[in-house]
Order: C-alpha cells, then sequence, then structure tokens
C-alpha cells in the first residue's frame, strides 16, 4: 500500500514538480499575489518587503551556513569516515540497510541539525557502495529520519533561543529550560515515535529488484574524488610546511577545545549557534590532522552547499514580504484566535507549518510569530513551553514539503529534488499525524 502511494507520488513529481530554485521562485510570486489581495498591499510596498528581506538576516544566515559546514567538515574527517565505512558494511539487506541510515541519520540529527543534515546522506552513500539498495530512497530515507528525530535535537532553534541570556522575549517569558522543551516528554515522544515511523515506511516503500535504482560503487567512488594538494617535504617552503604542520594545528585546534570546554564548565550543557558552530570547527580542525586538509574539506563542503547560498536570499525576502505585509500575523492570528487551551498545540503546529512554507528559517520564523503565540498561550493560561514546542514541531513538519533543508542532501547525492520527494509526501503525512497527535496531548504532558 505504501508503496503504491509512494509511487503514485513520484509520478506526480516526476511529471509537475520544477527544479528547487524554480519553487523559490514560484514561492516569492504566491506570496506577492498573497500581499497583494489578502494583505492590501501595493506593487511597490512588496518589491520593497522583498528587497529589505534580503539583506535582514545575514547574521543568522552565516550562523546556519555555518552549522551545515562545520558539520560537514566533521562528518568528513579521516577516523569519523572510516568508523561511518566500518558501520555501513553491516546491513546485509535493502530493508537493514533504510533502517540503519535512519538510525544514523537521526543520531546525528540529535546531536546537530547541521550534522544530522549531511552526515545521513554521506552515510547513505556509504552504504550504497556496499548494499544493493535502490539510491533515491537511502538518500529520503536519511533526510527524513534525520528530520523527524529533530523535535528533541540538541540544537533546534527556538528550543535553543528561548534558553539563550537576552533573547528578544525574554522580558515576557524568561529563559525556558531545555527540560521543558526539547528534553520534555511530548517532544522525546515525538522524536522517537517520528524516527520508529520512518523505519516502518520507508522499509514498505522499498522498490522490489527489477525497480530499484541502483549506483555502482565505481560511479559514488569517481564523485568522491576531489584534488588534494600535496602535503609538505623536506624542500617545501615555510609556507607550505606551515599549512600541514601538527603543531600549529594543535595549537589552534588545542586552544580552541580548551576555550570550549571552560565556556560549557562554566555555562553547563547549554548549546547555543555561537558556542556549537565553535566547537564543531575546532573538532573538525583537530580530527582532519592540519589547516589545509581541513580548508580543502571545508571548499568541498560549500560545493554541497551552494544551493543553500543562492536560495537562501530568495527565502529571505520571501520571509520579508510575509512579515513586512503582515501575512504571518494574519496567518498567526486568525489561527491563535479560534485556538482553546485544549487545542492551541495543534493549531500552533498548524499555523508553524503552513508559514514554514513560505519561511523555511525557523529563527526569523520565531521572531514573528513568537510573540504572538507567547501572548496567546498568557491568554489561554497554557505554558509558555507548549508555544515554543508546537511551533517547532509544526516548523519541522513541513520541512519535508519545502525543499530548502533537502538541498544539502540533493547536492551530496547528486539526486535531484523529483528523486526523493514521492518519499518525503507519505512521510510528510505520516509525521503530521504523530506531530498532531503529540500537539494535542501537550497541555497536559509539559
Amino acid at each position: 500500500m505504501l508503496r503504491f502511494v509512494a509511487g503514485r507520488f513520484k509520478w506526480a513529481v516526476d511529471r509537475f514538480l520544477p527544479d528547487a530554485f524554480v519553487f523559490t521562485a514560484i514561492l516569492t510570486l504566491v506570496t506577492v499575489l498573497l500581499g497583494l489581495t489578502v494583505a492590501g498591499q501595493g506593487p511597490v510596498q512588496m518589491m520593497e518587503y522583498w528587497y529589505d528581506g534580503f539583506w535582514k538576516f545575514l547574521t543568522f544566515t552565516m550562523q546556519m551556513v555555518l552549522v551545515l559546514l562545520t558539520g560537514y567538515c566533521l562528518a568528513m574527517a579521516p577516523a569519523v569516515q572510516a568508523g561511518l565505512g566500518r558501520i555501513a558494511a553491516w546491513p546485509r539487506t535493502p530493508a537493514a540497510a533504510v533502517t540503519l541510515v535512519i538510525l544514523v541519520s537521526g543520531g546525528a540529527a540529535f546531536i546537530s541539525w547541521g550534522v544530522g543534515l549531511v552526515l545521513g546522506p554521506l552515510f547513505a552513500r556509504e552504504v550504497a557502495k556496499r548494499q544493493a539498495v535502490d539510491y533515491p530512497i537511502l538518500i529520503a530515507a536519511a533526510f527524513c529520519g534525520a528530520i523527524c528525530a529533530l523535535p528533541a535535537g540538541l540544537t533546534i532553534t527556538a528550543p535553543v533561543l528561548v534558553n539563550t541570556p537576552g533573547h528578544f522575549l525574554e522580558a515576557e517569558i524568561g529563559l525556558i529550560p531545555q527540560t521543558l522543551t526539547i528534553f520534555s516528554a511530548p517532544m522525546l515522544i515525538a522524536a522517537s515515535a517520528g524516527v520508529a515511523a520512518m523505519v516502518f515506511i520507508f522499509r514498505r516503500m522499498l522498490p522490489p529488484p527489477s525497480e530499484a535504482i541502483i549506483v555502482s560503487r565505481e560511479t559514488l567512488d569517481a564523485a568522491d574524488e576531489a584534488t588534494v594538494s600535496p602535503g609538505a617535504d623536506a624542500d617545501a617552503s615555510v609556507a607550505q610546511r606551515l599549512s600541514d604542520s601538527r603543531l600549529l594545528t594543535a595549537l589552534v585546534a588545542g586552544s580552541g577545545l580548551i576555550w570550549a570546554g571552560i565556556w560549557f564548565y562554566r555555562n553547563g550543557f547549554d548549546l547555543n549557534l555561537d558556542i556549537l558552530n565553535f566547537s564543531f570547527l575546532m573538532l573538525g580542525i583537530a580530527l582532519h590532522g592540519s589547516l589545509r586538509r581541513y580548508g580543502e574539506a571545508f571548499t568541498q563542503g560549500s560545493r554541497a552547499a551552494s544551493q543553500i547560498i543562492l536560495q537562501y536570499p530568495f527565502y529571505a525576502g520571501i520571509m520579508g514580504m510575509m512579515a513586512g505585509s503582515g501575512l504571518i500575523s494574519m496567518i498567526a492570528t486568525g489561527l491563535a484566535a479560534t485556538a482553546t487551551t485544549a487545542t492551541f498545540g495543534l493549531f500552533t503546529m498548524f499555523s508553524a507549518g503552513l508559514i514554514n512554507i513560505f519561511v523555511p528559517s525557523a529563527g526569523g520564523q520565531w521572531v514573528i510569530q513568537g510573540p504572538i503565540l507567547v501572548e496567546t498561550a498568557r491568554q489561554l493560561g497554557v505554558p509558555p513551553a507548549v508555544a515554543v514546542n508546537a511551533f517547532t514541531i509544526g516548523d519541522l513538519w513541513t520541512n519535508m514539503f519545502q525543499p530548502f533543508l533537502a538541498l544539502p542532501a540533493l547536492g551530496i547525492s547528486g539526486l535531484g529534488l523529483r528523486d526523493i520527494w514521492g518519499y518525503c509526501l507519505v512521510a510528510l503525512i505520516v509525521f503530521g499525524l504523530i506531530g498532531a497527535l503529540v500537539c494535542l496531548a501537550m497541555p497536559l504532558l509539559v
């Protein structure tokens, strides 16, 4: 049954789905039309909001890019790669291969969404080299496994932000500890049930061997080959020898890791985007063993992130139009106004999921939607943690429809959005049902 549904989705996707960048352009035009017709804005105003949005979130954009690239470099470290290769040899059947990919991807995403979104596809490639499994379904499983684990992820944006001193809603809600967000019962249930559901549905969506798209190890190895500059030798220049100096690498990485340890000692295990990026950067340099090799890995990762760098300003422009025209406030306020204490979590999930299609940046979306949700929660007597958690689930849910976060997986795998989107839509429906049940029960569980 699930294989048939996925097949129908795939047929529709192959026939009608545009390229990911074209999808972004279509969303831009849809937002303009909504601003003109629903929000009553003029065309010049919408263009102004669009242009202003392009540049408004550059700091946050850089943080997100660094999460991705430092996570990629960490996953590409020789020691990590060797470990991935050994683990990738474990499964002996396609079903076991898909299961392992989901578990590894979900486990990595628990540590960092950036690591999960890059290590999952990298591991799926390693599995594909050793096991004859349909390649698109492996990549889709890696992506969806990471997304479904993220309700309990240590780096998920809104819970991290509301636990960071000085956040913009601190006067209204204070600091919300992670025991009430990512380590709370609703989020742990959503994550564990989501990952288990992905294992169930992806095993049943596996195509028969005669229909599987198998990519040979030779093809994948050839795609992995990158030009590596030679290491320093006895006659090398001082500059070349410095670039491979273990002492210099140890001084840089060691100093950074010592400071990270001091920071965590002072602040506890309180992750925010800055210390996360700093820690991954220093750990990656240490594991690569030289500044030159880390720089090469960073360059290679930048190619996988190229579409993100290209498309993110357009999504920021959409965000600018959604915020400037009042569309986000209209959607959030409209759904919140009809919510009761019992349905607040569910309505928050739906509104966050809908807005995420146009604004696939949880941080930027929370900045605009968060105050509305927090005030509605206060009026209904609902704990603010419910607003944060339901928002997070809804925002993650439609990432399996919105191609923005799938771009790293597509860049690493060499596939197109059409190759995996049919599977992602089935996952979207299943995780949506799980999230809805959790959000309905959330006021009782937080």
